[in-house]
């Protein structure tokens, strides 16, 4: 399968064409995303058939273990194709009981720019999310401190691209005032629309927008139904409807579904290609408003 087959096609973030569906590595962790994952070589073999399949795009952090997911895609992908952008994210930590506090000081997001770089092997990281707000979600607020770090470490050529993840609208437009972004990273779903303002706004700026959680955080038994309901009228998967959903929302959304297993990999595509009709279409956008 070549990039361009890929359901949704390709984006440009910056200067890097990537493909509209791409994958997120987090589940390639421990349980909790801690620790190592139980099948090692099954982890390399998911990362290797990503990019086999056409993916040119993975997303990644380095409290993903912490630290073990990006040396599992050094082990399973350096050298890197040059057509393979990886995307990581800074701005948290890990403690011993699997939180996520923040770590947005100059000094602690200096040292985790340089831990991503050493773990992926790169010179250059071509795209760095700065990960505001905390485990329940966004947190208002300036970003102003965080995100000028990282605007340093760019003009030393450091990182190529940067982006913004759990911000509010309010924040991306702090951090664009600052220097341009080329995505936004937040939680969007089937029943979680609060950014459906900022997704068109984005889009207008050929602003990519790429939603974690395709479903889960915040669907209701009902909205759970509903979905199930035109998931089995299609005889399909409700996540395959769900990702379907969303590459059909807006151009500038890019997908990011993670998966530790080959087969669900081949799944999670084929379900995005998945076609929906005006009828499934309309019944979908229903879903949101029946919280």
């Amino acid at each position: 399968m070549s990039s361009s087959s890929l359901p949704g096609g390709l984006w440009t973030l910056g200067d890097l064409s990537v493909t509209r569906f791409g994958y997120g590595a987090m589940q390639l962790a421990g349980p909790g995303v801690m620790g190592p994952p139980a099948d090692h070589d099954g982890a390399l073999a998911v990362l290797r058939e990503a990019v086999e399949l056409g993916i040119t795009h993975i997303d990644t952090a380095g409290v993903y273990g912490p630290h073990i997911v990006n040396r599992l895609i050094r082990e399973a992908l350096h050298p890197y194709p040059d057509t393979l952008h990886i995307v990581t994210k800074v701005g948290a930590n890990r403690d011993a009981q699997g939180g996520w506090p923040p770590a947005r000081k100059p000094d602690e997001l200096r040292r985790q720019v340089h831990e991503n770089l050493k773990e992926l092997g790169v010179d250059v990281l071509d795209l760095v999310n700065l990960r505001l707000g905390n485990a329940q979600g966004v947190v208002p607020g300036s970003l102003a401190e965080a995100y000028e770090t990282l605007v340093e470490l760019q003009q030393q050529g450091l990182i190529r691209h940067l982006g913004v993840s759990n911000a509010t609208a309010e924040q991306v437009a702090e951090a664009q005032s600052i220097a341009p972004i080329v995505c936004v990273q937040n939680m969007y779903n089937l029943a979680h629309r609060d950014d459906d303002k900022l997704i068109d706004t984005l889009a207008e700026q050929g602003i990519a927008y790429v939603p974690f959680i395709p479903l889960g955080g915040g669907f209701s038994p009902y909205q759970t139904s509903a979905l199930a309901a035109v998931a089995a009228r299609l005889g399909a998967t409700p996540l395959s409807v769900a990702l379907s959903w969303l590459l059909r929302r807006s151009p500038n959304m890019l997908l990011i579904p993670g998966t530790s297993s080959v087969a669900h990999l081949r799944e999670n595509i084929a379900g995005a290609a998945l076609e929906l009709s005006t009828d499934d279409l309309a019944d979908l956008n229903e879903i949101e408003l029946t919280k």
